[in-house]
């Protein structure tokens, strides 16, 4: 069974319910050992100890409780000692005394040679003795009391005692561990009982159903003893194996944390068993600057890095807390029962702590931090899926506004429940690859070129039918669903992209991201990854973000501009004139074209206003060195009035409607064939980042 406190070696505090119930255990556990020494009698126990079967049973126990079998990987539930199945024939063919000295001299052993904390091996040693006598008694009850005087060996109509006294056993070790387990990680007894009791019954069963057949042959010919090693190995290797393959579909590779999996079954277990004076607390915690040792030492560093991280986190939290990794740097820390919201920002508080202590690696000082966000249950979310939503509002809000620790606030989330269930829908959508890039041209004013595409996204729900990118765009933004969107539309335009490019149309597909999206340091090597998979050239794709970015604190977003500078990704300035943009700003900024608002261009053939805005908007861009493209170009007269003010490209229904892949595959090439003097696609010296 699972010792308690196996993630510390210290010991409970004095006075603390565990202390109590520990304290208890051990105590009566080793009046129960003297009660049964004192009736042993030692004239046959020195015969007993003469013969070669004393020893070779006395190893096989010891032997058996130094690695038990491991029938799960979830955390309340332990190995199986196959000494179990060597201590229980003791028990039936020389008594009690003899099997508890065994037992207790066992588990003393692994305690040396494992090197637990004293408490716990005192606490093993109560809880085994008092598990044996619990048999004993059982066995009495059927008038058989077994001694090194007088051994017993079973009969076939001795099955029922057999039974009911292997189930006292087991009953007794299961409850007197799952009540440790429960106080020490703060759960309700039931719940560990119910998580045990199921994957560890059926290995008591085997070995405890051996036990007679151990005896009987220790009766006949105790020198074949030895044999039962055999089918014990059997089963240990097949559990091992099970368990092995159970460990690797619930738990991360690398680090060896609780992967999403475990992570959404122990949180729908701790809802399920929440009081309703408590909170489950669900916390999302992403690293800042980690791209920094990525790319300064390599990726092996960078694992290594995680790897301590996830130490750091795992001896952070009490015990009961689950730490996840949900991929990269992003983990999770569930709190299955926690007070209050204060109690939360502790937790917080604490890893955050444990997170920006530097870290020596391979000859350097790391300096990592991370924020943090926090949804509890009920107060923000009524399952895991709007918890993990929630707590990543909160975790974006921490790193925005550099607070480190951020508590979800419903005023600043903008979803509502029809919001929500849409998410939900997205999210399938994209893990099912329902989601499609169309494609619409931009086109020179004067010069009727194609200059390049944009990837618009559409997504076709099963039963609300077509939803506007307006609709579900902004909901992915504010959840952690952003993450996975972009690199879902990334990956889709680059295999256009690689079509394109290989059997001759070079166009560049431009694809809208956040600002949030900037936020992400692992944007630039997933851009790199996918060229290299794809074979082209950085060229064959330029983000677009929107002004908004000018507005807000660049010190997050910077670096990643940085990197797709270097990697040489062009950017450019999306939905330009709606914000109150710097100059200042806009000078620094790594972009090479600025996109001038639809809202605009419309209307410039009617307000002399607008028409002004756009001409100044045309002027700006083109002495800062870069190109401008104006949206919604949908008449002739638009189109002819923004040549006269000297803007570039122009993109809108007037020269081509976003297509589907097939439809612009057949545009481009028939506009390539119409006019074949006419370069088209990406051209270097005007789309060079400035």
């Amino acid at each position: 069974m699972t010792d308690p406190n196996d993630t510390r070696d210290t010991g409970p505090r004095i006075g603390t319910p565990l202390w109590a119930f520990l304290a208890g255990v051990t105590v009566i556990g080793f009046t129960a050992l003297v009660v049964a020494m004192l009736r042993l009698d030692l004239g046959p126990l020195v015969e007993l100890a003469r013969t070669p079967l004393f020893w070779v049973l006395a190893v096989l126990v010891v032997l058996g409780e130094l690695r038990p079998v491991m029938v799960s990987s979830a955390t309340a539930v332990g190995g199986t000692y196959p000494s179990t199945m060597f201590t229980f024939a003791v028990l039936l063919h020389f008594g009690l005394p003899v099997a508890v000295l065994m037992q207790a001299v066992a588990v003393a052993m692994n305690g040396v040679v494992t090197r637990k904390a004293w408490h716990r091996v005192m606490f093993n040693i109560g809880q085994s003795t008092l598990a044996l006598t619990a048999a004993a008694v059982v066995l009495g009850l059927f008038g058989i009391v077994p001694s090194p005087a007088v051994p017993w060996t079973p009969a076939g109509d001795d099955l029922v005692a057999i039974a009911l006294a292997g189930v006292a056993y087991f009953a007794g070790r299961a409850t007197l561990v799952s009540g440790a387990v429960a106080l020490h990680e703060r759960r309700s007894i039931a719940r560990v009982l119910r998580v045990t009791v199921g994957p560890q019954s059926l290995v008591y069963t085997a070995l405890l159903g051996l036990a007679p057949l151990v005896v009987v042959v220790m009766n006949h010919s105790p020198g074949l003893v030895p044999l039962f090693v055999a089918p014990l190995a059997a089963v240990y290797f097949t559990a091992t194996l099970s368990m092995r393959r159970d460990h690797q579909a619930m738990h991360d590779e690398l680090t060896g944390l609780p992967n999403r999996k475990m992570l959404i079954v122990s949180t729908e277990e701790a809802l399920a068993e929440s009081r309703h004076d408590e909170r489950v607390g669900l916390l999302l915690l992403d690293l800042d600057r980690f791209k920094e040792v990525n790319d300064t030492m390599g990726h092996p560093v960078g694992d290594r890095l995680l790897q301590l991280v996830a130490h750091k986190l795992t001896h952070s939290v009490r015990p009961g807390d689950v730490v996840a990794r949900l991929g990269g740097d992003e983990f999770a820390v569930l709190l299955p029962s926690i007070r209050d919201t204060h109690a939360a920002r502790e937790v917080a508080a604490r890893l955050r702590a444990a997170l920006t202590e530097p870290v020596r690696l391979e000859g350097m000082t790391f300096d990592l931090d991370g924020s943090i966000g926090i949804a509890l249950y009920p107060d923000h979310a009524p399952d895991f899926e709007l918890l993990l939503q929630r707590a990543d509002v909160a975790m974006y809000l921490a790193k925005e506004g550099r607070t480190g620790v951020e508590l979800y606030l419903p005023d600043k989330d903008r979803n509502s429940p029809e919001r929500l269930n849409l998410l939900g829908d997205l999210r399938r959508a994209i893990d099912n690859r329902e989601l499609r890039l169309h494609y619409q041209p931009k086109v020179g004013l004067t010069t009727n070129a194609v200059h390049g595409v944009e990837a618009l996204l559409r997504w076709r729900h099963p039963v609300r039918g077509p939803i506007a990118p307006s609709e579900f765009v902004p909901l992915a933004e504010q959840s952690y669903l952003m993450r996975q969107l972009t690199a879902y539309v990334i990956d889709a335009a680059l295999e256009q992209a690689a079509r394109w490019w290989h059997s001759g149309l070079r166009v560049q597909i431009s694809v809208n991201i956040s600002a949030r999206d900037l936020l992400d340091s692992a944007l630039p090597e997933r851009l790199e990854l996918g060229l290299a998979k794809y074979r082209l050239p950085p060229a064959a794709i330029q983000l677009e973000v929107t002004e908004r970015i000018l507005t807000g604190d660049q010190a997050y977003t910077q670096e990643t501009i940085k990197a797709l500078a270097v990697l040489g990704v062009p950017l450019a300035l999306d939905d330009f004139g709606t914000g109150y943009s710097s100059l200042i700003r806009l000078q620094r900024l790594a972009v090479s074209e600025v996109k001038i608002d639809a809202s605009f261009v419309r209307r410039i053939a009617e307000s002399q206003d607008d028409e002004r805005i756009v001409r100044s908007i045309v002027d700006l861009v083109r002495s800062l060195g870069l190109r401008s493209v104006a949206e919604g170009v949908e008449s002739e007269d638009v189109a002819l009035r923004l040549a006269d003010l000297g803007c570039d490209l122009g993109q809108g229904w007037l020269f081509c409607e976003p297509m589907p892949p097939a439809e612009a595959t057949i545009w481009l090439r028939e506009r390539f064939q119409s006019t074949p003097e006419i370069e088209y696609g990406y051209r270097p010296e005007v789309t060079q980042t400035a």
